[in-house]
């Protein structure tokens, strides 16, 4: 499994960059709007950061296919490993159908059932983004839904990816990857959750204690 951060915020896609644990970037009108930059200006920036799948997203007013797909198209055309990230709907439908057909990457975004994932793929998704976390809030499985889809993808030959997004925590990303997802898009903070261990650190601090103790 390979991961991409989720976020829109520089400083944070650069440090995990650095690391070299991630491949990609997933962002969304919310995270953008935190930062308070302009959308275009964003996404170039993240671009000469990472050298890989970009998604950014049509605006969320936009709900019907002939904007969707216009709004695509300006996306696709910032730079080259730009992803569309269309929100999971009968017009989102057809817009990832006709992205597909023009050679523009998609992830089908807002995924809450294996029957959308499906749908997602045969419309041509290069990507699905079933979000665990939103259904763990209402008491749902969410990690039950990525083994269903991982399954499902297997058994009928489906190429299009799974993003296990919505992550919440260092265990959400053991058990995507245990699960079958291709990808965990991860926000930073749990990045740096997985890092530590108490432990670790318990040992850095004695072994620099012990090392002191003999060369000072």
């Amino acid at each position: 499994m390979r991961f991409f951060i989720d976020t829109a915020n520089v400083d944070e896609i650069r440090k995990a960059n650095d690391m070299g644990v991630i491949c990609g970037v997933t962002t969304n009108p919310s995270l953008i709007a935190k930062e308070g930059r302009d959308y275009k200006e964003t996404i170039q920036e993240i671009a000469t950061i990472v050298d890989g799948p970009i998604s950014g997203e049509v605006k969320p007013t936009t709900l019907d296919y002939e904007g969707m797909i216009k709004e695509a198209r300006e996306i696709a055309a910032i730079h080259p490993n730009m992803v569309v990230k269309i929100p999971l709907t009968a017009d989102g439908l057809k817009a990832c159908h006709q992205c597909a057909k023009e050679g523009i990457k998609t992830n089908l975004t807002l995924v809450f059932s294996a029957s959308q994932a499906l749908l997602a793929a045969r419309a041509g998704a290069t990507y699905v983004s079933p979000f665990i976390g939103r259904l763990d809030d209402i008491s749902e499985d969410g990690l039950e839904l990525i083994r269903t889809i991982a399954d499902m993808f297997s058994v009928n030959g489906i190429d299009s990816q799974i993003i296990c997004a919505s992550i919440r925590s260092p265990y959400h990303v053991m058990q995507c990857a245990l699960a079958g997802a291709d990808i965990a898009t991860v926000p930073y903070k749990v990045i740096m959750q997985m890092v530590h261990h108490p432990l670790t650190d318990q040992g850095i601090e004695k072994f620099q204690n012990d090392y002191k103790k003999v060369f000072g």
